[in-house]
């Protein structure tokens, strides 16, 4: 199924009608993953371990609803295996909220590989946008090398620089995410000028 030219204008122009409608929105939640991305950078190590205890309960909650789900649906297939997942979740949210500082460093594994994830994503939509929401694609595009940039950084300086890497990259990150955000709202708020 291939897409003509007129339904891509059509489609680029309810894009950028919506971002209009909606720049506001998207104005706030840049500003508030600023704030939240400086007060990260200024106290990394409490930031990575709020980061850290965060997930611990993600994956207790996440176990617990799982094990109460399998135990519902015993007669399912994959019974067995739902049951096991739940129990590794519950088990590595216990380990997380028990042990943070240990968890650290697994996490920042997982944080190296959500940084070029991301920047992949964010690069890759900012070259689909460029045509159609703004003339600010391009702090998208940065948004997203300065994620490859970061996963480099984290993972040169391991095992060392997870106890502070954690919380300053998510910082940053949340900055010049914020930022792409904030002036990709700016552009919105007055189509014609885009």
């Amino acid at each position: 199924m291939s897409i003509n030219q007129t339904e891509a204008e059509r489609m680029g122009r309810a894009v950028a009608g919506a971002m209009h409608e909606h720049w506001g929105l998207f104005l706030a939640e840049g500003i508030i993953l600023v704030i939240l991305g400086v007060i990260a950078i200024v106290v990394p190590q409490v930031a990575t371990l709020a980061f850290t205890i965060l997930i611990g309960w993600l994956f207790f909650i996440a176990g617990v609803v799982g094990l109460f789900t399998t135990a519902w649906m015993r007669g399912a297939p994959g019974f067995w295996w739902s049951l096991v997942s739940a129990i590794i979740a519950i088990a590595a949210g216990v380990v997380l909220l028990i042990w943070p500082v240990n968890g650290t460093l697994s996490l920042t594994l997982v944080l190296i590989a959500f940084f070029i994830v991301e920047g992949g994503a964010t690069i890759l939509y900012a070259v689909d946008h460029r045509d159609q929401l703004s003339g600010r694609w391009g702090w998208m595009l940065v948004s997203g090398i300065i994620d490859i940039i970061l996963a480099a950084i984290i993972l040169t300086g391991l095992p060392g620089t997870a106890f502070w890497a954690l919380g300053l990259l998510v910082g940053i990150n949340m900055v010049f995410g914020g930022a792409a955000l904030i002036a990709m709202a700016m552009a919105a708020r007055n189509p014609t000028s885009a």
